[in-house]
This record gives C-alpha cells, structure tokens and sequence, in this order.
C-alpha cells in the first residue's frame, strides 16, 4: 500500500519524498483526505542509436552546370 501524505506535508518534506521515490517507494499526495495525485519514479529514457544514411553523390553533381542553367540563375 503506498504512503499517503497531505499537500502540506509534501510541500514541506518535498527532497525527503523525492528521496523514497528514487528508492522505489510510491507516494499518495492528497487535499483534505482524499488522493489527488501519485509520486512515482519515472523511467530513463532508453539511449537513441545514432542512425546514419548511406548514400553517396553522383560525380555528375561536381560537372559545371550547363550554360542555360546557369543563364537562368542570372
């Protein structure tokens, strides 16, 4: 059963929850008796891969453009 404390408590022993969170405690806060919200430790996000594209560029793309395109880019 989790620990239930009010918003008073928590706000004044808020590092104190925090620490029982990490350790694997979960927390109830309520407002006047009744369960409002849940203090739980969250999960780290898994590590991405760093993905890379293989692709490579045509020899065509370093040949001097045509006169016309160039002509138009005037």
């Amino acid at each position: 059963m989790p620990a239930q404390v009010n918003v008073q408590e928590a706000k004044t022993h808020l590092s104190g929850l925090l620490a029982r969170v990490e350790a694997g405690e979960e927390i109830i806060i309520a407002r006047g008796g009744k369960p409002v919200a849940r203090l739980v430790a969250i999960e780290p996000a898994p590590l991405r891969q760093l993905g890379l594209l293989a692709w490579s560029v045509p020899e065509s793309f370093f040949e001097p453009l045509p006169e016309a395109e160039l002509t138009a880019w005037e």
